[in-house]
Order: structure tokens, then C-alpha cells, then sequence
């Protein structure tokens, strides 16, 4: 790999769950972190700049950043070697909301590390993004775009992605405090009711055929009882505005880990009698594409979607 090279790199943000699609479903959203990656002649330097996430102080800048991790890892897998590299980080995905930031910078760092390679993504990058995190949902998303269905079988990694139904206006609550999720998955308990994990597939099963086909469906195909109320003591005001917001007939759920809530709307507007003083209310197109990665130059140089 020579010095210089250069790329930029875009990748969406991402919700999970969908409700009844735990460590199952995820989908794409129109907020994006762009990562702009050159090669140098040695040593590590990472810049990152708030572009919409919010406070950067935390953000660490040096080996242990995600991006870097997962592009040394990646590099590493497909035998590339990188004598230096400079990173600037344009970050528009809120931190710990459940808009998938870990997840879509795992994932810039792995197109990277197959752009760097010289190669198209395919079925091993979902392995090396999703192994950072445990489960592919997310992952999934933000490399494919759309909606996306995954599950793991023998310890590798697999999706499907379809296209959601054209109509579909995601919009998102995001409050100011943020959610580890080690923190709320350590709030599920170990074994659920057999009712309440038959209710599941069956709500799962509805909800492919209404975010693809029927979104007429979508509020009684997002009803969840496997993980959204064990959760409720990590994000009370969260879960609250979840309630609320079904109780008026929207299709509402917390996105991923939370504290995001997430409502799968035909208007791209939430009831105007709701009250979300507590958060900001955004609407956020689906994301068609997933993962983008543009050689560095003019506008019109090569720029291409690896999917």
C-alpha cells in the first residue's frame, strides 16, 4: 500500500430490534459518520470532530478508537500492510443512544481496511464487524443498507437485506443522556416465559412482511416482550414516551439499547399532543446503500457503494 492513498469513507447510522426482532433485525438511517483515511509513512494519528454527535472529549484518539481497531484488524485478515495512517473522523451519529455509532465505526474501519486491500466488501467483512460486537444487526445495517435480517450459525456471521416499503418514514426521539449497553443487556433476565417467546415469533414474523410490504401491520407487528420493559429502569422517560406514543396507535419501540425511541411512521410526524420536551424529535430516512467508500479527489472520481 502505498503513501498517500486516500479515501473517504461513509456509513450510516443504524436501529435494532425493531421491537420483536432482538439481536435480529436492523435498518439503516439517513445520519451518517464520515471517516477520511490516508496512508503515511509511519506512526497513528487520529482526529474527531463533532459533525451533529455531540461532545468528542471522550472519543479517544489514539489505538483503542474503534475505527482504528477494526482497520487494523481488517488489515491484518486480508494480509495488508500499513505503514502509518491518519484518520479524521467527522462523527454525526449520537454516542450511546441506540443509533448504532460503535457499530457503524467498526464498520467504516472495516471498509476501510478493504479499500486499502484493493477489494469489493464481502461475507467475511460482516464476520470481522460483527465479531466486535457479538451480534450483526447493527453491523449488518450500516454495511448493507436497508432492512436487514441476521443471525449467527456455528459462530459465523450472516445476513439478509431486503428493501423496506418505499412509503416507510422512520422518525427518532433522542434524549440528552445516553445508554451503555452492557449496562441494559445485563438488565434481561436469563430465561423469558415460553408465551412470551412464542408472542415473539410470531410478532417478528409479521413484522418482515410489514416493514417490507404492509406497513398498515407495523403497530401490532412491533410488540415486544422480550427485552423493551426489562429495560424500562435504564431510560424510565424513554420508555414513558414509547408508551405514550402506542397508546395513540404509532408504531413506536426503543432503538437498539436505547434511550433513542424510535416510530415507524407513513408521515414522518409524531402525534402533536406527545410531549417530547425531553428530546429531539428527527426524521431519518432509510438508508438505502449502507457503506460508501470514495477514492479521494474530485467529486466524480470513482465514487462507488461496496455492497
Amino acid at each position: 500500500m502505498s503513501t498517500g492513498a486516500r479515501y473517504t469513507i461513509t456509513v450510516p447510522a443504524s436501529t435494532a430490534n425493531l421491537g420483536p426482532g432482538f439481536d435480529a433485525f436492523g435498518m439503516a438511517l439517513g445520519r451518517h459518520d464520515v471517516v477520511e483515511v490516508t496512508v503515511t509513512g509511519s506512526g497513528l494519528r487520529v482526529e474527531a470532530l463533532d459533525a451533529g454527535a455531540g461532545d468528542m472529549s471522550a472519543v479517544p484518539t489514539d489505538e483503542s478508537h474503534l475505527v482504528v481497531r477494526a482497520l487494523r484488524r481488517t488489515c491484518a485478515d486480508l494480509g495488508v500492510a500499513v505503514p502509518g495512517v491518519a484518520l479524521r473522523c467527522h462523527n454525526a451519529i449520537p454516542h450511546a443512544r441506540g443509533l448504532g455509532s460503535s457499530a457503524a465505526a467498526v464498520v467504516a474501519g472495516v471498509a476501510a481496511g478493504y479499500a486499502l486491500a484493493g477489494k469489493e466488501i464481502d461475507d467475511r467483512a460482516l464476520q470481522l464487524a460483527a465479531e466486535f460486537e457479538g451480534h450483526a444487526d447493527n453491523a449488518a445495517a450500516s454495511l448493507y443498507g436497508g432492512f436487514v435480517m441476521a443471525w449467527c450459525a456455528g459462530g459465523t456471521f450472516h445476513a439478509e437485506r431486503v428493501n423496506p416499503h418505499p412509503g416507510l418514514r422512520p422518525v427518532v426521539a433522542v434524549p440528552s443522556e445516553q445508554s451503555a449497553t452492557q449496562r441494559t443487556r445485563g438488565l434481561l433476565p436469563e430465561l423469558v416465559p415460553h408465551a412470551d417467546a412464542a408472542f415473539a415469533v410470531g410478532r417478528a414474523a409479521l413484522a418482515v412482511r410489514a416493514i417490507t410490504e404492509r406497513p398498515e401491520l407495523l403497530f401490532a407487528a412491533t410488540e415486544d416482550r422480550l427485552h423493551q420493559d426489562y429495560r424500562e429502569p435504564a431510560f424510565p422517560a424513554s420508555v414513558r414516551l414509547l408508551r405514550s406514543l402506542r397508546s395513540r396507535g404509532v408504531a413506536a419501540v426503543i432503538s437498539g439499547a436505547g434511550p433513542t425511541v424510535l416510530a415507524l411512521t407513513t408521515t414522518g410526524i409524531l402525534p402533536p399532543e406527545v410531549d417530547v420536551t425531553e428530546f429531539e424529535v428527527i426524521e431519518l430516512p432509510v438508508d438505502p446503500a449502507g457503506v460508501r467508500v470514495r477514492p479521494a479527489g474530485p467529486p466524480d472520481a470513482g465514487d462507488r457503494a461496496l455492497s
